[in-house]
């Protein structure tokens, strides 16, 4: 396939050399276009040597072989990262005052930008009606992502990483994938928080992120979904029925409903596995307690056990997050608590301080109920979601 890579002149522009790569990898074909800014923040023989191509930059180059439309009539796909703010104005408008104007408007072939600038910018009323003009016209935005942006400004701005662009660009240009089409997926998603008091909670650091992939992904291929959210960090796409579930009573009684009726149900919420045996109608008062406070906690019923207990219609599907040193010991685990709850499948993944919750990113395997492997996956958690639903659709 004949990418073009656009690269304009941001700050963000290094990171481009990460979207040729993931291309180049993947035995793509890219010609990178980057405009005059691009190349005081990156330089050309990084950016030939990456892309195993000439870089183009100039309209006036190339007139025998009328470059400055051939390269757009060529591409199968053209995807700009960074795109500024000055270069989505100029695509939204139509100009053609550079190469990579002219490559836009001469081609037909579907275009991602990833764009990145400083939060004003990316919110600065020009922008936003900028960006929903080039949405109306069928252009794929992948981000902005919200964090560290140039010196010590933070917000959303940040150019999205390359691994997202290039997932997101490929996936404009798949036949969508609608193998789900008839059936029902019942996903639980996020932490359950169990009450002290009307201020105090247990509570732990799922974000919610991997199943509110999980539905994404299976609403993208046709199913119909019902997530059970338990205090949600991220936003829920549309056409998802959302139950929400604020304790561990709460996200028993929900998923016991819908799982009657459901093809898969997937436990990707983070369930306490203690409550407070005594719940305080008011604030806790310190001065009343004194130095130490002592919590008497009794276990919740274990949701997921008794669920596969019951026998479903459809498949049902654990998730454990261990904190295990390595990949044996995370395997062994994960067998062990694959026997003793008695699901269909287990999803491992191994959480620490840094890793699994709340991060954009996962590594995860698979375990049917004889405890064999069968499937790894890692990557962006929309990705991973995807390569979850890839290994329980056969079954």
């Amino acid at each position: 396939m004949n990418v073009v890579v656009g690269i304009t002149g941001g700050i963000a522009a290094y990171k481009a050399v990460g979207v040729i790569r993931f291309f180049v990898k993947q035995g793509h074909n890219v010609q990178v276009v980057a405009t005059a800014g691009a190349l005081k923040f990156v330089g050309r023989p990084t950016l030939e040597a990456i892309s195993r191509n000439p870089v183009h930059t100039e309209l006036y180059e190339g007139v025998a072989e009328v470059r400055h439309v051939a390269i757009g009539q060529a591409a199968d796909l053209i995807v700009i990262a960074p795109a500024t703010a000055n270069t989505i104005a100029k695509l939204a408008a139509g100009l053609a005052d550079d190469l990579l104007g002219n490559t836009v408007l001469a081609s037909t072939a579907p275009v991602v930008i990833a764009p990145a600038m400083h939060t004003e910018m990316w919110q600065n009323p020009a922008t936003v009606a900028n960006i929903s003009t080039l949405r109306a016209r069928g252009v794929s935005i992948v981000g902005p992502a919200t964090g560290q942006l140039t010196g010590a400004d933070s917000g959303p701005g940040r150019m999205e990483e390359p691994e997202a662009i290039v997932a997101a660009a490929l996936d404009r240009i798949r036949p969508a994938r609608r193998d789900l089409v008839g059936t029902r997926i019942v996903v639980t998603a996020g932490g359950t928080r169990e009450p002290l008091d009307p201020v105090r909670f247990i509570g732990n650091r799922s974000s919610g992120k991997q199943g509110v992939a999980l539905a994404e992904a299976a609403r993208s291929r046709g199913a119909t979904v019902t997530l059970i959210a338990s205090h949600l960090d991220v936003p829920v796409p549309d056409g998802i029925e959302v139950i929400s579930a604020a304790t561990a009573a709460d996200v028993q009684k929900a998923v016991t409903d819908a799982a009657a009726t459901a093809d898969i149900t997937i436990m990707a919420a983070a369930i306490a596995d203690y409550r407070s045996a005594e719940v305080s109608d008011s604030k806790i008062k310190k001065e009343k307690t004194g130095d130490k406070l002592t919590l008497s906690l009794v276990k919740n019923p274990d949701i997921l056990a008794g669920l596969a207990a019951s026998k479903p219609r459809g498949l049902v599907v654990g998730f454990a997050a261990e904190t295990a040193e390595s990949e044996e010991e995370l395997l062994s685990l994960g067998t062990a608590k694959l026997a003793r709850k008695g699901c269909d499948f287990l999803v491992l993944n191994r959480v620490s301080w840094s890793e699994g919750f709340s991060t954009d990113r996962n590594s995860v395997v698979v375990l049917s109920r004889g405890g064999d492997i069968v499937m790894k996956a890692s990557g962006e958690k929309l990705d991973v979601a995807h390569s979850i639903l890839d290994s329980l659709i056969p079954r």
